[in-house]
């Protein structure tokens, strides 16, 4: 039976293995700038609200991903490759749009992107979840590494449990950096000026694209892989 110390060593390699694995993929300081251009017009009561939103569904999605992810995709017959494909291609497509953006929209528009935004909350509350949160913050590549996480079992069922508490104090100290992030955004975005905001914004839209087009070729690989044996070397 492992001990208190091994648990604890078990406990705090679980945390940081969650934290290095999804931290970099989820990377809520890029994000911030993004965020801030996607809830514009918005005050900062309202910005605040859709933060903590998108960090508690941060937080339910990594986690739903992490324990029944498998289980999921096993029911509808999915595989990973095939997430990752769809996933990448949405993502993609976020990152295109987001890159493509004029850096100041005419008045016109502005007013009618502050207007949807602005009014009513609640639009901007659905907002919180697609697509603050999902594909912007955790994507595809967050939720296949999630499941990758969860998709190693421990041997008996006090280390099980043990992986499980790290799992969600991992996820829980990514959701609180999202949270601090995109709280923040503001702030950040002043530090940076109006010329590294937009130089973040655009460097963030173009690593999102890279991502989705990582994503979904990891899974044309892992696919033509399983397909055709040696056709593609790792």
């Amino acid at each position: 039976m492992p001990t208190l110390l091994e648990n604890l060593q078990l406990f705090t390699h679980t945390v940081l293995l969650a934290l290095g694995a999804l931290l970099p993929i989820v990377d809520p300081l890029a994000g911030a700038p993004i965020f801030r251009e996607m809830t514009q017009g918005a005050d900062a009561t309202e910005r605040a609200v859709a933060a903590k939103a998108v960090a508690l569904d941060s937080f339910l999605l990594l986690l739903a991903s992490t324990f029944v992810g498998a289980y999921v995709l096993d029911f509808f017959g999915l595989s990973i490759p095939i997430v990752q494909v769809a996933g990448g291609v949405v993502v993609c497509a976020m990152g295109w749009t987001l890159l493509n953006k004029p850096d100041e929209a005419p008045e016109a528009a502005r007013a009618t992107v502050a207007d949807t935004v602005r009014a009513p909350m609640p639009n901007l509350r659905r907002r919180a979840f697609y697509p603050l949160t999902m594909p912007l913050t955790v994507g595809p590549g967050s939720i296949s590494v999630a499941i990758t996480l969860g998709a190693n079992p421990a041997p008996d069922v006090r280390s099980l449990l043990v992986t499980a508490a790290g799992h969600v104090a991992g996820m829980l100290l990514v959701a609180i950096s999202v949270f601090l992030c995109y709280r923040y955004a503001d702030a950040i975005v002043r530090r940076l000026g109006e010329t590294g905001s937009i130089v973040v914004a655009r460097l963030s839209a173009f690593i999102l694209l890279c991502i989705g087009v990582q994503i979904g070729w990891n899974g044309v690989r892992a696919l033509v892989g399983a397909a055709f044996p040696g056709a593609v070397s790792s």
